[in-house]
């Protein structure tokens, strides 16, 4: 089967290759700044005002695009635009 190559195919939170793929992407990056010992707790206790108040676990069971947590992340941790 060959993933799907567009978002238009993708619904976040449910689909198999490309939210799998977008999540792996989001720990990575989580990792790299928060730590790899710290990213999987910092995503589990702090509450995001831009995730309408959920935790990055919450929101991703909830189906939040990937997109869209990274970004509220982003602007939490005040990174630079470089890392957008």
């Amino acid at each position: 089967m060959v993933p799907p190559s567009s978002d238009k195919f993708c619904q976040p939170g449910r689909c198999g290759y490309c939210c799998r793929v977008r999540e792996a992407e989001l720990w990575q990056r989580l990792e790299r700044h928060l730590g790899p010992g710290y990213a999987n707790s910092w995503a589990g206790m702090y509450v995001l005002a831009d995730l309408d108040h959920r935790t990055v676990h919450e929101a991703l069971r909830d189906g939040i695009p990937c997109k869209t947590i990274w970004r509220a992340v982003w602007r939490a941790l005040e990174l630079p635009a470089s890392e957008r």
